[in-house]
């Protein structure tokens, strides 16, 4: 049955997230609580997968927290506006950059550490010498 109510367990699966990170995001108010059963069951429906779906995604591409609860917000038709979304997503945009920028500060020094390895069998290490000194 395509409309079937889902349990906690059966959304967990079908979407990826763990029923532990479902319950953190209900209690959190980015999830809203569902009905429950006679017997206390958690019952989930489409809407609440595609919630949680669109809550993952917005985890994988790094959003926070609190700007995923903004997003959700306009979706729910609150007072976020297309503008706030469109300074939320610049705002992480620049965060982005500014970690690529740290991470290929670190590629460099990890190829510098590497280059300066012969990787024998003596027990100098230029890695872990490097790794113990203290950064400029």
């Amino acid at each position: 049955m395509p409309n079937a109510p889902l349990t906690i367990g059966r959304l967990s699966a079908l979407t990826g997230v763990h029923v532990e990170t479902i319950r953190y995001y209900e209690r959190i108010g980015l999830m809203p609580e569902p009905p429950r059963s006679e017997g206390g069951h958690r019952h989930f429906d489409v809407e609440h997968r595609k919630r949680l779906a669109f809550i993952r995604r917005c985890r994988q591409l790094g959003f926070a927290i609190p700007e995923i609860d903004a997003l959700l917000r306009l979706v729910d038709g609150g007072t976020v506006t297309c503008a706030e979304v469109h300074d939320i997503t610049r705002s992480h945009l620049e965060s982005v950059q500014d970690k690529i920028i740290d991470l290929k500060r670190l590629e460099g020094v990890l190829e510098t550490m590497i280059e300066e390895c012969r990787g024998g069998t003596v027990p100098d290490c230029p890695v872990i010498d490097a790794l113990f000194r203290t950064p400029r």
